[in-house]
């Protein structure tokens, strides 16, 4: 282990031994502990508003914060590396607060929650294929995001979620690319075959459509069905003539896509995701509000690193470098 892989863990777990339970007043009044929340998050201090945000709730229940204090909680949660936490916050206030004029926010931060569960520390600056990963928090995350576009289909959040939704589902297909090589890899012939059709028809206008029928081409020839085989090698040749799998037309043996193959995935999504639309502003003022407006003027920096814009827009940082906030640059 590398030196500067030592001082990361040294400051992590500094970090950590940092924090601890303050006891808060027991005669704060509401509006005491809400503006003492709004430093802590004015200050990035998640875990301090976290607890200071709770303990509102708990004390003054039906006060004229309340319900903002929620809202706020499912935010504190989700910048705190907490999905689970924030998830269940976005569902209590749904649960407790259906006809909330925010209700769409929560909505939101549950889909945010998801999209976000499987990505760590570690993980939201390791250049990962979150193609291979499980799809159980992108499937979750998709359906949520689709819950509030159809919901809410004008609400100032439904642009996102609709851009994020492409973006998921380009990656379930993907996911299923790789499934179904696994299973030609492993001679599973048919299932290979069942799993490319399954992408074909679930998943078009997808990357990952010219795949799965490469997948039931190769699938079929080894299942010795040349009438299947040379249906789909047609559907292939007159729908994806430049698929990698196609050499002068004719078909070759099918490998798994290369690391260009994933690049190309990640870069069919980028270019969306930099149509984001900018909501109107609100003249609200809570912490939580200014940071969403914030959030949607860099839509693209709240992103995964592998649907990001390319990295020559903007001058390279080390991870090292970006985790350290340049201390130690």
């Amino acid at each position: 282990m590398s030196m500067k892989h030592l001082l990361l863990v040294g400051l992590l777990a500094l970090l950590a031994a940092c924090s601890s339970n303050v006891v808060l007043d027991e005669s704060l009044s509401e509006s005491e502990l809400y503006q003492l929340a709004q430093q802590d998050l004015d200050a990035n201090s998640y875990a301090a508003a976290i607890e200071k945000l709770r303990a509102l709730e708990s004390r003054y229940p039906f006060g004229r914060f309340a319900q903002q204090a929620q809202l706020e909680l499912i935010y504190a949660y989700y910048e705190n590396m907490e999905p689970e936490a924030s998830k269940s916050s976005a569902d209590r206030f749904i649960r407790l607060h259906p006809q909330h004029p925010n209700v769409d926010y929560a909505y939101y931060m549950r889909g945010m929650a998801s999209f976000n569960r499987d990505r760590g520390i570690f993980e939201r600056f390791l250049p990962l294929d979150m193609t291979r990963r499980d799809p159980g928090a992108a499937r979750d995350s998709f359906n949520e995001f689709a819950q509030l576009v159809s919901r809410y289909p004008d609400s100032r959040y439904a642009p996102d979620a609709r851009l994020r939704m492409v973006y998921l589902r380009n990656l379930l297909a993907a996911y299923d690319v790789h499934v179904a090589h696994y299973y030609l890899k492993r001679q599973a012939n048919l299932a290979a075959v069942n799993r490319g059709r399954y992408i074909v028809e679930n998943f078009q206008q997808t990357p990952s459509v010219a795949d799965g029928l490469a997948i039931m081409v190769e699938g079929y020839q080894r299942l010795a069905m040349p009438d299947l085989a040379d249906t789909a090698l047609l559907t292939l040749q007159m729908n994806y003539p430049e698929h990698p799998s196609l050499s002068s037309g004719e078909f070759r043996h099918h490998v798994e896509p290369a690391k260009a193959e994933a690049s190309r995935f990640r870069s069919m999504t980028t270019g969306l995701l930099d149509k984001v639309l900018t909501p109107p502003s609100r003249n609200q003022g809570t912490q939580m509000e200014r940071e969403m407006q914030a959030q949607y003027r860099n839509a693209l920096d709240a992103l995964p690193a592998d649907i990001r814009a390319p990295a020559d827009e903007a001058p390279s940082r080390s991870i090292w470098s970006r985790i350290t906030f340049g201390l130690f640059d």
